[in-house]
């Protein structure tokens, strides 16, 4: 199972942008814009809080509060771009397990808590989870990258979630709706026609599987031997 992450932070864009990265790192992310509505979510127990400061209603000092209260062993990261010194003091003070001062990048949150995670939590169950061998490649579910060899293979959400469901029923045929109905979700009201431009893409960046086309039905990952 991905590990639970609740992040807060109220500048709508970073929130957005924090989001992505973390969950591209195969994380799982419930955001919030404010302290009221994260204070309701503490029983919830995430896996790690990665709270901003300042925050309209209750700030983030006064989250940690809650959080270390009900549960002291859950990790937390602040981020802030107020008084760096101050802010950090009075969050390890406080509790917090690291701290980031704003203006940062999204990649150095994303390390940082990688090292948090697996410090506290260990990563052989993490590894165990992530990375899968097919054929020439070796697939990161944590990252969403292929890899073939040392070679770093970028593939969209899209390419990814598809592959990562062929390979899931790899030598099962699939057809086009349970393609559709899985990747693209049971509401998408598009052109299947969607399914054939990401196998085609797929098929050009992975050029050593062999994903088959069974005419007038679906398709099939064949793991050559």
């Amino acid at each position: 199972m991905p590990r639970k992450i609740y992040l807060v932070e109220d500048e709508r864009s970073l929130n957005v942008l924090l989001e992505k990265y973390l969950q591209r790192e195969g994380y799982e992310v419930t955001t919030f814009l404010d302290g009221n509505s994260a204070m309701q979510r503490i029983k919830d127990l995430p896996d790690l809080w990665i709270l901003d400061i300042m925050l309209p209603g209750i700030d983030g000092y006064e989250l940690i509060k809650a959080i270390k209260q009900y549960n002291q062993n859950t990790p937390v990261i602040f981020i802030s771009a107020r008084n760096e010194e101050l802010d950090r003091v009075v969050g390890l003070e406080l509790g917090s397990d690291d701290y980031l001062s704003k203006p940062f990048l999204p990649r150095e949150l994303v390390i940082r808590t990688n090292k948090l995670m697996e410090r506290i939590y260990g990563n052989n169950e993490k590894k165990a989870e992530n990375d899968i061998n097919i054929g020439n490649y070796r697939i990161s579910k944590r990252q969403r990258t292929i890899f073939d060899g040392d070679n770093e293979i970028q593939l969209t959400n899209k390419e990814f979630e598809l592959l990562n469901y062929f390979v899931e029923n790899k030598n099962i045929l699939l057809s086009r709706e349970q393609i559709l109905n899985k990747v693209w979700g049971e509401d998408y009201f598009g052109s299947d026609r969607v399914i054939d431009d990401t196998i085609r893409r797929l098929r050009k960046k992975l050029n050593k599987l062999k994903i088959e086309t069974v005419y007038g039905y679906g398709y099939r990952l064949v793991e050559k031997s």
